[in-house]
Order: structure tokens, then C-alpha cells, then sequence
């Protein structure tokens, strides 16, 4: 099956920092820092369990600070063309080197990162990191760059204002001097002599607060003050495409795969079709995901390299102005996928990022569930990539002023600090709440989808808002199809549940070929089953709730249509969700321990449950605590419980159907938990291992004659 790209941002340096002190406008020891050592394999397991297949780990290249390194053989930077304590991550002062805010040992910070991307790897995550092209530190000086390299400006004729072979812009015979204090905590102002140009385009020496005056414009062979107008001078090679497609070329070869390019519309296009190419030929898989706002130029970049592109002026934007606006059209998403249709795959899509405010935020939407119906269209409606930015999906509101960034819904990227959802998630989680935690589940079940459908990664999709209107300004509504798999997907953009009629035209019954007929299906959200009746011209009726949505999953192999081989087996039993779930995971936690079966016989209570086992032996005082540890640990890494539907003659390799009653249906529901435990099952369940509670053992029994092993345990 082809896999979806699922992209988990982190802010590396706020993400793992376990001070609690954030103290305004602080300093590094004051605030602390997230470090690479923290993401362990516990924490990177937890990662992949949401469906993540790769992580961006955005500002791991050195970039200007005011924290003093200089003992380290670091250049110190001057607080003054330093924004925050912390600095921009988007400010390069060496790209040749890793930051060492985020070491444990500073000396040893590349071999960290390496360290880092071989555990990520090892995880079945790929690794992203930024290439920031556009712009460098106004410091800029490489201590880390190999052998032979010529550093960015140390050729530079300073007495040009453009020169193809400079790597910068120059005022020449101009100081710098910004429309601010550029002293800093200095007593003395920084000084710049001849002045350089400013990152975004300002080419005077006189930038002000509002620009990017901590960072210097580099020079791709663009003459943008020509006297004839902007001229290119692209023959020969300039010197700074070389320059920058080694920096490309180095951290490929460290095992990186794929690199996020900041404002990559404001590098030439021509510039990336050398690059890309260059880097391709010796690492063909390698991904470039570029940064560009203008949908005029989109094609021009994907034809210049370009896997991927934000989605923002067309799809995030529309999608925002729904969740924001309650008489917005939800069909203004159609718009949006429309009018890039032929390159849809190319298309990256997502509710937040780093620039972007938190959906929880007073700014944006001000209810993190209000995130939850646009995520499932953006996961579901399309094979091309999405991107969850750390502390979504727990409802961070990044409503802290954590100081140069300012209380303005986004969490800060200047500053040292803590954010409260991440560090409830994965320093103590029993400060997580039960808001935060249900919210993770509804996340975590949309991801699971979206990297495990068939008819998601590979499907073809049918936008059905044309012919449902009177419902458009509340409910999105589409179909997904790969082979005889259908999805039938309805999210509800406002707070009250709706019942609604979904019209079907022929057209989709053609264009999917869907035979008319009713069928048992499925909702993949809850495991409810429903029966949907499909003919042309005609309603569905759905019950969707209030910011969220249905999945309703069926299949149309069968000759006759009906749904009488998808009835599953009845079941009359009302179990406890969460003792029923800790069952499975107990089963399989024996099964590993001990090298047994699944239990003989079970009673499962609400409050207190017994299983018993055959084992080769009577298990030691030890043992039977490691079952109750294990049990704990795996509660709290939140492993996905989801259902999969398989035809029982293709049942998949080492599940076995001995078990299963005489009468058993043609389709078996599968239980999955995380990539732990897999069986048969019918019953109910909660929807991750973290809402189980606490699991408790209350005593063991011993028949030394059966060999039988009995459990007692409570969940709390």
C-alpha cells in the first residue's frame, strides 16, 4: 500500500523543556531548553503511534542567540541583531553546525544529532529539518564548515552593490543603521560597515523593527536595483548556488530526508531546478518541501523540484475563514482544491505551524474542538501530505507572553520557554487533562486513518458539495474509493450535532462504480455499525456530531450487494470499555512474558476482572510485578485502538480463528492497540490506552496440577 506523509512538526527547543520558572523575556538558565537527548525511544514510539511518518525538526541549525557560547569556540552574537533571548531559528549564524542550546554536551552536538536521526530512524520515522535560503545572521560565520570551504562573503568585493559573484548585497559606503536601538543589552550599538541588505528585500541600510533586521539578504544572482529594473544573471553559475547546494549536499549525507524550504519564492526558481537536481542525482528518495505563498508561482516551483508545497493562501486560508466565520461555505474548500487540481498532490496541508496562531487561541477559533472537523477533511480528502505542529493536538492555545514574542496566539519561536500541553504530554502526564486527553484520542484515531485506508493513501475522491448546498454552510461531505473499499465521509464544522440528508448523484455511483444497493457499513470513528443505502439521485441519512464527523466504511465485492455477509457476529454483552481493553493488553502482555496463549477463560467486571493462563510455571514475586508495570507503561504511551474489517477467508498472517464461534460471520472486526496486540473482537473499547486508568493487581492464584495462572485485577 502507498504510505501517506504524515509530517509531526517540533519546535525542538521548546519541546521536552521540563523548567517550569518562565520567567518573561528569560534567559537560558532562567528558562531552560528542550534538548535532541530528550526524544528517547519511549517518546519517538509515542510519536509514531499517532500515524506520524515523519518528524520536522524545525531551528537544529546553529542560528544567532544571545546565550554566550564563546567559551566553546562559538562566535559570539551581539543582542542587538538578535530577536528574544533565544534568537530566530531562521537567523543561520553557520550551517554547517548544530545549536547548541539543544546539547547535552556542546562539543558533541553534531554527534547528538546524528545520534538523534539514527533513533528517529530506528522509530520508522524520516527526518525533515529547515534549509534557510533566502537569508543568513547578520554574523554569519561558519567554525563547523569542512575542509576547503570557502565561507558566505569572505571572496565578497564590498565595494559592489551587486556582483554575481558576491554572496551578498552591499550598501556601499554606508553604515548600518536601523530605524531602532541596535544596542541591545550592549553598551555599544552593532556596527556594519559597508551595511548589508536586510532578508526581506530591504536594500538600504536603514531597516526598521517591522523588517527582518536580524538577517542579510543573499545574493542568487538577482541584480533587484538595476537601473532597467530587476535583471538575472545567472550565467555563469553564481557562486552562491554552489555554495548553498553543498550546505544541501552535506546534511543529505548525514541521512537527513528531506529538507523544508524557508520562503523559497524569494530564492529564484532557476536556483532550485539546479539545486534539487544536483541533490537527487546522489539521493534520489530525498523530499524538497518548499515555503511558497504565491499560488501564481506554484506550478513554476513544482516544476523546479518541488515535492511539496504549503497549501496556505488556498486551502488553509478557506478552511479558516470556515471554523471562524459560522455563515462561512464549507464548499469554499472545493474552490480551494480546485483551483489547484492538477498539482493536488503536490499540496501540503495544515491548521497550524510555526507562523501560523494555535486554533485554541483567542486570536484564531478559541476552542481547540473546533479544529477537529477541518482536520478530518484535511487528513481524508486527498493522498498528499499533512502536518500536525506538536501541541495540537492536545489544544495548546499559545496564548503566553513569553517576551520579544508577545501574547499574539502563536506559540513563541524567540524565546526560551515551556508550553504547558507539551510538557503535560511528555514530562508529566499526569497533569494532562481529561480535555487534552480526549482530544489526543480524536486526533490520534483521524491520523491512524489516514496512514492505514487504502482508500486514503490510494483512493480516488469525490467532492459531493456541488449537489448538497443546503448543507454547506455546516457539514463537508465526500467520498474516497479504492478498489471495492468505500469511505463515506461527513465532518461538521459547528458545535450542535446534525441529522442532514447527503444527496447522492448518479454521477458518483458511475464515476466510483458503486453498484445501487444497501450495504452493512461501518463507522471507523466508533466502531458503530450502520447500513447505508446507496442509489442514484437519492439522500443517506447521517447523524453527525457537532465538531466532528462520520466515517462510514463499506464494501461492494459482493455479488448480490446486500448486507448480509457484512453482519457481524451479535453480541449482547455490555463490557466496561476500559477493563475490556486492558484484557487485550494483558493477553498479549502473558503472551510475550511467558511464551503462553491468550487467556483460557476470562471475567471481565467493572469492578474487579480475573484470566486465567497456562504457563510452564508458577511466575516469581518479580514477575507478577513486571506484569503490573508493563500494563502501567503501556496505558500511559496512549496506543490508537482501532477497528479494521477483513473477510475471514484473508484473515492476516499469525491471527488465529480457533477461537471463534461456529456461527462466526463472513467479515471479522479486528481490534488493533497500537502496533502491540491484534485479535478478533466484537466488543467495546476505548479509543486509546490512555483513558484505561490505572491497572491494579489484586491477587494471583496457582494450580500447580493445570498449571493454571489466574489474575485478579481492578481498573482505576
Amino acid at each position: 500500500m502507498t504510505s501517506k506523509i504524515i509530517i509531526y512538526q517540533i519546535f525542538t527547543r521548546l519541546f521536552g523543556n521540563t523548567c517550569l520558572k518562565r520567567k518573561y523575556n528569560g534567559t537560558l538558565s532562567e528558562n531552560g531548553c528542550g534538548k535532541m537527548n530528550f526524544f528517547d525511544d519511549g517518546v519517538l514510539q509515542r510519536i509514531r503511534n499517532m500515524g506520524v511518518s515523519h518528524v520536522w525538526y524545525t531551528g537544529v541549525i546553529r542560528h544567532a542567540t544571545t546565550t554566550d557560547y564563546s567559551s566553546y569556540g562559538i562566535p559570539r552574537q551581539h543582542p542587538g541583531v538578535v530577536k528574544g533571548k533565544a534568537g530566530s531559528p531562521y537567523a543561520i549564524c553557520d550551517y554547517y553546525d548544530i545549536d547548541p542550546d539543544l546539547a547535552e554536551d556542546v562539543p558533541g552536538r553534531m554527534r547528538e544529532f546524528e545520534e538523534l536521526l539514527a533513533r528517529t530512524h530506528k522509530a520508522g520515522m524520516k527526518v525533515i529539518i529547515d534549509f534557510v535560503p533566502n537569508h543568513v545572521a547578520r554574523q554569519y560565520r561558519s567554525i563547523a564548515k569542512p575542509e576547503g570551504v570557502v565561507d558566505l562573503g569572505e571572496n565578497d568585493d564590498v565595494n559592489m552593490h551587486f556582483s554575481a559573484s558576491n554572496n551578498f548585497y552591499y550598501c556601499t559606503g554606508r553604515e548600518f543603521s536601523p530605524e531602532f536601538d541596535s544596542r541591545g543589552d550592549e553598551k555599544e550599538s552593532y556596527k556594519e560597515f559597508p551595511a548589508k541588505a536586510t532578508g526581506n528585500d530591504h536594500f538600504d541600510e536603514h531597516p526598521g523593527r517591522n523588517d527582518w533586521y536580524e538577517t542579510v539578504k543573499l545574493n542568487y544572482g538577482v541584480d533587484y536595483c538595476d537601473a532597467g529594473g530587476k535583471s538575472v544573471h545567472f550565467s555563469p553559475v553564481p557562486d552562491t548556488w554552489k555554495k548553498m547546494t553543498d550546505i544541501l549536499l552535506f546534511w543529505a549525507s548525514k541521512g537527513v530526508d528531506a529538507f523544508r524550504c524557508d520562503m523559497a519564492e524569494m530564492v529564484p526558481h532557476e536556483f532550485w531546478s539546479y539545486a534539487t537536481t544536483a541533490v537527487k542525482q546522489h539521493y534520489p528518495e530525498i523530499l524538497f518541501i518548499g515555503e511558497v505563498y504565491n499560488p501564481a508561482l506554484y506550478r513554476v516551483y513544482v516544476g523546479a523540484g518541488f515535492d511539496y508545497l504549503y497549501d496556505k493562501v488556498g486551502m488553509y486560508d478557506s478552511v479558516r475563514d470556515i471554523m471562524c466565520r459560522p455563515e462561512a461555505s464549507t464548499a469554499a474548500m472545493t474552490a480551494a482544491w480546485q483551483s489547484v487540481d492538477d498539482i493536488k498532490s503536490h499540496m501540503l496541508y495544515f491548521l497550524e505551524n510555526h507562523d501560523e496562531q494555535r486554533i485554541a487561541s483567542d486570536f484564531f477559533a478559541g476552542d481547540a474542538r473546533k479544529g477537529l472537523a477541518p482536520w478530518l477533511c484535511l487528513a481524508l480528502m486527498g493522498s498528499n501530505p499533512i502536518m500536525l505542529y506538536a501541541g495540537q493536538e492536545y489544544g495548546e492555545r499559545g496564548m503566553d507572553e513569553e517576551g520579544f514574542s508577545g501574547r499574539d496566539g502563536r506559540t513563541t519561536i524567540f524565546d526560551y520557554w515551556t508550553v504547558d500541553s507539551l510538557y503535560h504530554a511528555f514530562v508529566d502526564k499526569g497533569m494532562l487533562t481529561n480535555e487534552e486527553r480526549q482530544l489526543h484520542s480524536d486526533y490520534q484515531a483521524i491520523l491512524r486513518l489516514a496512514s492505514s485506508e487504502k482508500a486514503v493513501t490510494e483512493g480516488e475522491f469525490y467532492d459531493l458539495m456541488y449537489v448538497n448546498k443546503e448543507i454547506d454552510n455546516q457539514i463537508y461531505t465526500f467520498i474516497r474509493k479504492c478498489d471495492d473499499e468505500v469511505l463515506l465521509v461527513a465532518a461538521n464544522f459547528r458545535c450542535d450535532d446534525v441529522d442532514c440528508d447527503v444527496y447522492i448523484p448518479a454521477h458518483a455511483m458511475d464515476f466510483l462504480r458503486i453498484h445501487p444497493a444497501s450495504y452493512r457499513s461501518v463507522n471507523l470513528l466508533t466502531g458503530d455499525s450502520h447500513t447505508v443505502t446507496m442509489e442514484p439521485n437519492s439522500n443517506v441519512r447521517l447523524h453527525v456530531p457537532g465538531y466532528g464527523g462520520i466515517v462510514l466504511k463499506f464494501n461492494v465485492k459482493d455479488k448480490n450487494m446486500v448486507n448480509d455477509d457484512f453482519e457481524l457476529n451479535e453480541h449482547h454483552k455490555d463490557e466496561f470499555p476500559p477493563a475490556h481493553t486492558a484484557e487485550h493488553l494483558l493477553n498479549q502482555t502473558m503472551v510475550r512474558m511467558f511464551g503462553c496463549g491468550r487467556s483460557d477463560n476470562a471475567h471481565i467486571e467493572r469492578k474487579k476482572s480475573k484470566m486465567s493462563f497456562t504457563l510452564d510455571h508458577k511466575p516469581s514475586r518479580k514477575e507478577e510485578k513486571e506484569i503490573e508495570t508493563r500494563m502501567n507503561d503501556l496505558i500511559a504511551e496512549d496506543l490508537p485502538v482501532i477497528y479494521e474489517y477483513v473477510d475471514i477467508d484473508n484473515m492476516p498472517e499469525g491471527i488465529g480463528v480457533d477461537r471463534l464461534p461456529e456461527n462466526v460471520s463472513q467479515k471479522i472486526r479486528l481490534v488493533r492497540i497500537g502496533d502491540y496486540d491484534v485479535c478478533p473482537c466484537v466488543g467495546k473499547h476505548v479509543r486509546s490506552t490512555a483513558q484505561i486508568g490505572r491497572f491494579v493487581m489484586l491477587g494471583t492464584n496457582w494450580d500447580e496440577q493445570a498449571h493454571s495462572f489466574r489474575v485478579r485485577f481492578k481498573i482505576v
